[in-house]
């Protein structure tokens, strides 16, 4: 096995510029999450148990999202109605798609909206919660217990600012809520017959900062304000969290700006790949491809020091075939692996026809001779 070792060279960006940490964040809990790295740029007793009201609804809304069609048509039940707090105007009798559903949960917060979504999914209130518990615990949310579906104050509902940030990364790997959250309002049909109705982003967030791409608002009078967040700016994602902030837009917008002080998206370099030897073929060597190289998130004081390393055999065996796997680029900054990228060959090449005993010993001989020269 071969292995080709490169460094990145240093990029135009001179000395980081970077704002001060932030001094005064109201919040009684909070973080600052970077989820490609899961690197922590900022806490603030991140994982004390707190409750973190509608914040929860992230979590009924990624269940959904993991267990029913969204154009599937939900129908909404007395017990789905009967709750108390915020709503999306739901009634008893009405039709509604799973993805209306989800985004009056999200957008308007509906209390009625995490009701019906949970009684659909697992038939009642208390099998959604081992549910959510359950997704919790494969998340690696190990602060969090679930009790209820909206957030509403229970016994022992809470979760930390630390596991809302990783529940909130999760959502976002899902494209149809990732989309959702960042909407400030949106058209929805429900009712028997439909009728339209405009759902609004309780999510000032979305106004205040520019970057700003969702997540969701909470609020009840023992949880306090809590806002899961996200932002991205110049390649670089970031999730916020704060649990029982009076001043939660502002503790947000100065955390993003600490973040994005810190980090940036970083290129990674395509190496230059050789023709490749091949033995035993009608042709001596093959042309290797690659992926191009994603942009990662890095601190900037990372992005002098982002290595590769080349892994190959020292030869391939006729046939290849186009596509064939060949070794590895492997990606890493200071020992801590970023990305691993597959080389293939990017053509086939056919054996040698069958010959003698005596050709196939000195074709063998000159082949090995060849690579050993090499």
């Amino acid at each position: 096995m071969l292995a080709v070792c490169g460094l990145l060279a240093a990029g135009p960006f001179g000395g980081p510029k970077v704002a001060a940490e932030p001094s005064s964040v109201s919040a009684q809990s909070a973080v600052l999450y970077e989820p490609f790295s899961g690197r922590i740029l900022f806490q603030k007793d991140a994982h004390t148990p707190r409750p973190m009201a509608s914040t929860t609804k992230l979590m009924t809304a990624l269940i959904a999202a993991e267990s029913v069609p969204f154009d599937r048509d939900v129908h909404i039940t007395e017990e789905a109605v009967r709750v108390e707090g915020s709503s999306m105007g739901l009634r008893a009798g009405d039709w509604i798609s799973m993805g209306d559903l989800v985004t009056g949960l999200l957008l308007e917060s509906g209390n009625d909206a995490a009701n019906a979504i949970a009684l659909t999914v697992a038939g009642s209130l208390p099998d959604f919660a081992e549910r959510m518990n359950a997704k919790a615990k494969e998340l690696g949310m190990m602060d969090s217990c679930f009790v209820s579906p909206s957030g509403l104050d229970g016994n022992g509902h809470s979760s930390s600012a630390y596991d809302m940030a990783l529940l909130g990364a999760e959502v976002l790997r899902h494209p149809e809520l990732a989309a959702i959250c960042a909407m400030k309002s949106a058209r929805i049909q429900l009712g028997d017959p439909k009728h339209e109705a405009t759902m609004s982003n309780h999510n000032r967030l979305l106004s205040l900062y520019p970057y700003a791409i969702g997540l969701k608002t909470g609020f009840t009078t023992k949880a306090g304000r809590c806002l899961v967040s996200a932002a991205q700016k110049d390649g670089v994602t970031l999730i916020a969290v704060t649990l029982k902030a009076p001043d939660d837009w502002n503790d947000h917008i100065a955390l993003y700006e600490y973040g994005f002080s810190l980090t940036q998206s970083c290129a990674l370099p395509r190496p230059d790949l050789p023709l490749f030897p091949v033995s035993g073929g009608m042709e001596s060597s093959v042309s290797l491809s690659m992926e191009e190289p994603p942009s990662i998130p890095l601190l900037k004081e990372e992005a002098e020091r982002v290595s590769y390393e080349i892994k190959l055999p020292r030869f391939l065996i006729a046939p290849v075939t186009q596509g064939d796997l060949v070794g590895t680029v492997r990606y890493a900054v200071d020992g801590r692996e970023l990305c691993t990228i597959s080389i293939t060959a990017a053509g086939s090449i056919e054996p040698r026809p069958v010959a003698g005993y005596g050709e196939r010993v000195q074709n063998l001989f000159r082949d090995l001779l060849h690579q050993f020269l090499l």
